[in-house]
């Protein structure tokens, strides 16, 4: 048997070919409370424990409380409850939905109402117990037969397009599902999650990076939620609620008319807006917010072309017009000027300026110059008459200490964010955030020359700011909008791949987050942005939009 050359942990070591990551970690504690090891980097790849090295490698190990550690977590609970399912109620088809707060939404395809009492019981003997997680080879037909006679419809459907050979599956029992990214060796470490009832699913919920060692209390997102639902049913008119079913558009040759149909809906929805903001009556101002990528810009500009259509002459605003001079600006914890913060903002001017408009006064909108660092103010002067709507967007929009003084019946708030509805395959969700960080990659490099090392990076620092002054905020919405499209994914590839794939080993984390967005990436056929039309909200990302330069 051949010798390995291997560092791991820093130490040169020599071992037998064939050899578990975990042995070579000396796992022994596995307890939550311990923060265990429940992955390694393996040459920079993120890997599970159970895998065997096969040539000279660089292993590092992987602890639960860190962002690749909680994604092992994550993506393992999700498993148990399936195989909890798989266990009581063989014949029902567990369905992953979507994340909600500090949860995952699921259901059966069929409606049935699940037995939270028993899957709870069953996931927690299963950790008891200590079950193991194992990684195993199915043929095509293997896994073909499995997933029909399961009714895991979606993942035939991921499977027809790939057509490989073979294909990895995850094991625990008598569960099966695809092996996307790492899982724990073992559920033992499971211990820290609650499974309750929710509209007519359920919500499996998880630790939040903030406080790792407890559940927050529960707190519901309805909006949010019933933004989801609507979606799932546009999947549905569109035959689009999975990978395999977007691929099989490619394929068919369909795609052009899956683009326009989703086009289409989200134009109604913004029409949508427009009528409600006009139905109001009294709506002075509207303001737009969202996390980063969320497509506010180019929004803002679509709803006010549907505002014009409505008898409205808006006014767009930008609260990125609005920032102190950088000498000005609060700086964060590290001693970084923090931008995400609402006291970087020049409230007075904004407060100031509004409020004038309001009141009928002739203003000079401010204008800030990233150049010059400073705020200018435009040549031409605005004045609020009959008809006329501020659209202000920016990421305090939902703020209620953004504009105190306003009144509610003069305001109209939205929130907008891309929100992935197509799953990878019937257990398996795409994060809104992949979503997110790709449409953000593609546009930094097109506009600002930015690599995908530098957006990746940034990417930790723009969570926090959205976990701190964007999400808590979003139940402030009168309406909210998923700017994603069903299509787009198969569209970013394209841009993407080439971006992610010059990222080294040398950026630790950041190689292994593009190597995971690779290998989800690879499971889209690629859709031409030829079919993408010139006023898309993808637009904003990958160019080419009616708008201009955005």
């Amino acid at each position: 048997m051949k010798t390995l050359e291997l560092t791991v942990n820093g130490k040169k070591i020599q071992a037998p070919q064939g050899t578990r990551v975990s042995t070579l970690l000396n796992i022994e504690d596995l307890s939550y409370s311990s923060n265990p090891i429940v992955a390694a980097k393996v040459n920079g790849m993120l890997v599970s424990l159970q895998e065997s090295i096969e040539g000279n490698a660089t292993i590092e190990p992987v602890h639960l409380i860190s962002p690749l550690g909680k994604r092992v977590y994550r993506k393992t609970l999700c498993f148990l409850l399936c195989y909890a399912t798989a266990l009581i109620a063989p014949e029902r088809s567990l369905i992953i939905g979507h994340s909600l707060g500090d949860g995952y939404y699921f259901r059966y395809r069929n409606g049935e109402k699940p037995d939270i009492e028993r899957l709870r019981a069953v996931m927690t003997e299963a950790i008891e117990e200590a079950l193991p997680v194992e990684i195993v080879e199915l043929t095509q037909d293997e896994a073909l037969a499995y997933s029909s006679s399961h009714g895991l419809r979606e993942t035939v459907e991921l499977l027809k397009t790939i057509n490989a050979s073979s294909y990895r599956f995850a094991r625990l029992g008598d569960c099966f599902e695809m092996y996307y990214e790492p899982m724990l060796a073992s559920v033992k470490t499971l211990e820290l999650w609650e499974l309750r009832e929710y509209q007519d699913g359920m919500l499996l919920r998880y630790p939040q990076s903030r406080n790792p060692h407890a559940l927050m209390p529960f707190q519901d997102n309805p909006l949010l939620f019933s933004v989801f639902r609507e979606n799932k049913d546009y999947a549905r008119i569109l035959g689009v609620g999975s990978v395999g079913d977007l691929n099989s558009k490619v394929l068919s040759g369909e795609i052009g008319k899956t683009v326009l149909l989703s086009e289409a809906l989200q134009r109604r929805r913004i029409s949508d807006i427009s009528r409600a903001i006009k139905a109001k009556g009294s709506v002075k101002v509207i303001f737009i917010a969202g996390p980063s990528s969320s497509g506010k810009t180019t929004f803002s500009l679509r709803l006010s072309d549907e505002l014009r259509v409505d008898g409205f002459s808006p006014i767009k605003i930008s609260l990125d017009d609005y920032y102190l001079p950088s000498s000005e600006v609060p700086v964060d914890e590290d001693g970084e000027k923090d931008y995400e913060v609402l006291e970087a903002l020049n409230l007075p001017l904004l407060r100031e300026q509004l409020t004038a408009l309001i009141n009928g006064e002739e203003v000079h909108l401010a204008e800030f110059s990233f150049k010059e660092k400073k705020t200018l103010f435009r040549k031409e002067s605005v004045r609020l008459s009959e008809g006329t709507v501020l659209v202000i967007e920016g990421i305090h929009g939902l703020n209620p200490n953004l504009i105190p003084q306003l009144k509610e019946e003069e305001t109209f708030r939205i929130y907008i964010s891309a929100l992935t509805v197509v799953n990878l395959d019937t257990r398996s969700r795409i994060s809104t955030t992949d979503n997110r960080i790709l449409r953000r990659m593609v546009r930094d490099y097109r506009t600002r020359g930015f690599d995908a090392v530098e957006t990746l990076s940034r990417w930790p620092s723009v969570e926090r700011g959205e976990k701190n002054h964007i999400f808590p905020f979003q139940n402030n919405a009168h309406v909210m909008l998923n700017s994603s499209l069903e299509y787009e994914m198969g569209v970013l590839k394209t841009y993407a791949i080439p971006l992610l794939r010059s990222v080294g080993k040398e950026n630790g984390d950041v190689y292994a987050t593009a190597q995971r967005l690779i290998d989800e990436l690879e499971f889209f056929n690629p859709i031409s942005p030829e079919f993408v039309p010139a006023d898309s909200l993808l637009r904003e990302f990958i160019g080419g939009s009616v708008y201009g330069a955005i």
